[in-house]
């Protein structure tokens, strides 16, 4: 058995494909895939970044393009538009109840299906390769970074609490792996406290 030699072009190319395929390109979805997009997207953030500039930002459009999208969601009653409770004049989006049912027929459901059947540790090192790729990735073009709270050097386990130096907060541990706009690319290794 030969060792495949690292080509860059070809893992490029891969993701680009595998990309095609999770968004379900070619099928029948009841949802555009920037529409699948958004709703992930909003299901996946915490709850600062769940805003219309977050979404601009983690979909690398401009803000009026996404708030086309997060309108024509919000229009099939598929997100909630609600008043911040810090800022008054900034708005955040949830999913209604429909916009959760409707995410169980997500295209990228295959996708995730395929990565749980691989080992634990398999699937530690993808995640921790692909944050590093974007990161660099987004580095490099000058534009926001995405990842986790668990991932971000913004983020520290002391004393089995979660904190976020850049927010000057605590965080719920079920907040920690939800998406963010102020990601900064570093490995936070968390664990929960027993029983939170």
């Amino acid at each position: 058995m030969t060792t495949a030699t690292a080509d860059p072009e070809m893992i490029a190319e891969l993701l680009v494909h595998l990309g095609r395929l999770a968004r379900g390109e070619g099928t029948a979805a009841r949802l555009t895939p920037a529409q699948w997009a958004c709703l992930r997207f909003f299901a996946r953030a915490n709850d600062s970044t769940r805003t219309p500039s977050g979404f601009a930002g983690f979909q690398a459009t401009t803000r009026g393009t996404a708030s086309q999208i997060i309108k024509s969601l919000e229009g099939r009653g598929l997100l909630v538009r609600r008043r911040s409770e810090q800022d008054r004049r900034s708005v955040r989006f949830d999913l209604t109840d429909s916009g959760a049912a409707m995410l169980d027929q997500d295209p990228l459901g295959d996708l995730m299906g395929v990565i749980g059947t691989l080992e634990a540790t398999e699937q530690a090192r993808f995640r921790a390769t692909l944050t590093r790729v974007a990161a660099a990735l987004a580095l490099h073009r000058d534009v926001p970074a995405f990842g986790s709270c668990r991932d971000c050097g913004h983020f520290s386990d002391t004393g089995g609490r979660a904190h976020c130096a850049c927010m000057a907060a605590d965080l719920g541990w079920t907040e920690i792996d939800r998406l963010c706009a102020s990601f900064a690319a570093e490995n936070g290794d968390a664990t929960p406290p027993e029983g939170d």
